[in-house]
């Protein structure tokens, strides 16, 4: 299932026709209610489901043959937290049933594509969303749709205030849109400079990363070497590197080893000079807060999943 894409925007878009939402902080997450089962799906393909087992009992009670597209989140001292997002995602099997219990998910839907057999993909996102609202709102929490306004000033009083609930920002949708599969057919409004870029590589060592080599949905500008890691960003890009070694534990070790001593190469940082680094290869995807293309360097929030 191909999940829709936004666009990111620098202001917040007005004109008739419009729907707007608030930008959950959390992972991407498409539920699957087949026939016999729940199989919950990843924005990658990659399927999730015994890291949610309690998003997965609730969505028991849909209809057969329904798809939904929205947000796992868990909610913390009274905003969502994505750290603990990610504590579940990565979660084995058995830790995730504790898990639940602790940190229970709750799921922002913002889209219905599949109805009780029916495909709703080609329908306009107005029909789609009350249909959704309709669905959703007899089974209540954990399931939810998301709040959506076609007024333009609520939507700004929602971008300025609901930050301190957890919430990344706005996305905006056309009522008369059909689902666009694989496509950035909405858009997207962010708070602050805040912005997805590519990790090209690192700095340091597979176990202890000290800075990464990004590139910035800018156009195309040069790659970046970012501000020092803060010690939880570097134990999490050292986890994700050892994830991409070898399947056997000496196999892997000479994989490193031959990968060090090959694979670098050098990147020009502000203040710096030439800074050698290790490329990464497919990249990763980081969050990065950046106000300049020079100065000062982008700071790291968190690695993206591909949920």
């Amino acid at each position: 299932m191909r999940v829709a894409l936004a666009a990111a925007v620098r202001t917040l878009p007005r004109a008739a026709g419009l729907a707007y939402e608030p930008k959950f902080d959390g992972h991407r997450l498409v539920i699957v209610r087949t026939a016999e089962e729940v199989v919950l799906q990843a924005r990658s393909g990659r399927i999730v489901t015994s890291a949610f087992p309690d998003l997965a009992a609730a969505a028991l009670q849909l209809p057969a043959a329904t798809v939904l597209d929205g947000e796992v989140v868990v909610w913390h001292a009274g905003r969502t937290d994505f750290a603990l997002v990610q504590r579940r995602a990565a979660a084995t099997a058995a830790r995730a049933a504790v898990l639940a219990q602790s940190l229970p998910a709750s799921y922002a839907a913002f889209d219905v594509l599949e109805l009780a057999g029916l495909d709703l993909r080609a329908r306009p996102y107005e029909r789609r969303r009350a249909l959704l609202v309709d669905l959703l709102l007899p089974l209540g929490p954990p399931l939810q749709p998301v709040p959506m306004t076609t007024d333009p000033e609520l939507a700004a009083t929602w971008y300025e205030t609901l930050p301190a609930s957890g919430i990344e920002g706005l996305v905006v949708k056309r009522l008369d849109q059909a689902y666009p599969a694989g496509r950035r057919g909405w858009q997207k409004l962010r708070h602050t400079d805040v912005r997805d870029a590519a990790v090209v590589g690192y700095t340091g060592t597979a176990r202890r990363p000290l800075a990464l080599v990004l590139v910035l949905p800018v156009g195309d500008e040069a790659p970046l070497v970012s501000s020092p890691l803060t010690a939880a960003l570097r134990a999490e890009v050292a986890a994700e590197l050892a994830s991409r070694a070898a399947p056997s534990a000496t196999a892997a070790s000479t994989a490193a080893s031959t990968a060090t001593a090959a694979s670098t190469a050098t990147v020009t940082a502000i203040g710096l000079g030439e800074v050698p680094f290790r490329p990464l290869d497919p990249p990763l995807t980081a969050e990065v807060r950046h106000t300049s293309t020079r100065h000062p360097p982008p700071e790291v929030l968190r690695l993206r999943s591909d949920l």
